[in-house]
C-alpha cells in the first residue's frame, strides 16, 4: 500500500528541476564551509565499553538484591562475571583503545 502511494505521487506531482532547487542548504543558509569531519572509531569503541559497563551495573543490581537467597553460588557467579568484564577492560587498555587523541 506504501509503495503504491509513492509510485501515485511520483505520477502525479509536478518534475521542473533546477540547479537552485538542487544546492544543499540548511535552515535557508548555503552551505559554504566544507561538513565536519566524521568521528573516528575510536569514539565508538569507548562509546560500546560504556554500555557494556552499563548492563554490568544493571545485571548486578538484581544479583545484590537477591545476594541472601543466591548463596555461595550466586556469589561464585557474581565474580566470574565480574572478572570477565575487567578481563576485557585490561584487554582494551592494553590495546591503547582507552587513550584519547
Amino acid at each position: 500500500m506504501g509503495s503504491s502511494l509513492i509510485m501515485l505521487g511520483r505520477l502525479v506531482r509536478p518534475n521542473n528541476p533546477n540547479p537552485t532547487k538542487e544546492m544543499p542548504y540548511e535552515s535557508g543558509v548555503p552551505d559554504v564551509a566544507p561538513p565536519r569531519a566524521r568521528y573516528t572509531p575510536r569514539f565508538y569503541v569507548v562509546a560500546l565499553l560504556f554500555v557494556v559497563f552499563d548492563i554490568e551495573a544493571i545485571f548486578l543490581f538484581p544479583w545484590a538484591v537477591a545476594f541472601d537467597a543466591l548463596g555461595l553460588f550466586g556469589y561464585i557467579q557474581a565474580v566470574v562475571f565480574i572478572s570477565l568484564l575487567l578481563a576485557g577492560l585490561a584487554y582494551e587498555w592494553k590495546k591503547g583503545a582507552l587513550e584519547w587523541v
